[in-house]
């Protein structure tokens, strides 16, 4: 099946400040795919979201004291839509989205992928794989969901699966903000000794972040985010929220501690769902992308 791209509406942070291909450090990668949410249905749209709400980010950052925007920023075109009625099977979806990923790396480039439901992160940790073979890194995943069943609703590339398809890849990983599995994940959690911080302990450990990093035993890393991780007061506009969950500065902190300690190869930012009438949740999700272009760029020193 051939799986057509389309063109994102608008550059990440806007055209003023787009950088070319061969100029660019990082590549920001909508992969507006949707095909197994099994409850409010968006994330398909979630890309151009992001795109769009990025025009209203200052420039400017003010934690990192810098315009980030100077290391070189190119939006890529769309992959693996599902906009528009189109249909594209989830093998079709992980075959390009590895397909390009692994493109994007082998010339050098950051990539930050953006969704679209979170069983795309299949495709692009398998991209990553094959762009470092033979050398492990670790996937810490920002979740409220453990994502670990077998297969969910007859398919084992539900987005309810997807760090069950990166634990049978054979590569670490860590769990961060969880507060929903079923018994099934709760099992394997313990039966392969699975590092996980579930969410209302972080509220009562203040060293939690000293002791989620002291579980990283690899120097790569690659960090994966389901927004819902985040507590839904902040990001309201995504397809399975769960009360509680990392506060902005929670996550700041421990994303920024990532980036000083190890080596971050890339990034995804998954299932934002957005609501009518309000931008809270695209506006948050695209500042979150910002942060973890300035957190690369300062760990890199460009």
């Amino acid at each position: 099946m051939l799986v057509q791209t389309s063109v994102s509406s608008l550059p990440f942070l806007g055209s003023d400040v787009a950088a070319t291909y061969d100029n660019a450090k990082v590549v920001i990668l909508p992969i507006p795919y949707e095909a197994t949410t099994t409850y409010r249905r968006g994330c398909e749209h979630g890309p151009d979201a992001i795109l769009n709400a990025s025009q209203q980010v200052e420039y400017y950052d003010e934690e990192l004291d810098r315009e980030l925007w100077e290391v070189g920023l190119y939006t890529h075109e769309a992959i693996a839509d599902t906009r528009n009625a189109q249909k594209v099977s989830s093998e079709a979806m992980l075959r390009v989205t590895q397909g390009t990923v692994y493109k994007l790396v082998s010339d050098g480039k950051f990539v930050i992928s953006l969704g679209g439901e979170h069983s795309i992160t299949t495709g692009v940790v398998e991209a990553y794989r094959q762009a470092n073979p033979g050398e492990a890194f670790t996937v810490v995943q920002v979740d409220a969901h453990g994502d670990l069943r077998h297969e969910y609703e007859g398919s084992i590339h539900n987005h309810a699966c997807v760090m069950r398809r990166v634990v049978d890849m054979g590569l670490p990983t860590l769990q961060v903000g969880i507060r929903s599995i079923c018994k099934e994940e709760a099992d394997l959690i313990k039966e392969k000794q699975l590092p996980v911080f579930r969410a209302r302990e972080i509220v009562a450990q203040p060293d939690w972040i000293d002791r989620a990093l002291a579980s990283i035993k690899t120097e790569k890393v690659f960090i994966t985010i389901d927004l819902d991780g985040i507590d839904p007061t902040l990001i309201p506009g995504v397809g399975t929220p769960e009360p509680g969950g990392l506060n902005w500065y929670n996550l700041l902190t421990f994303i920024q501690r990532i980036f000083a300690a190890h080596d971050v190869i890339g990034c995804d930012v998954m299932e934002l769902a957005p609501i009518t009438d309000s931008v809270v949740s695209e506006f948050t999700a695209a500042k979150l992308v910002y942060k973890l272009i300035g957190y690369h760029a300062i760990a890199q020193s460009w």
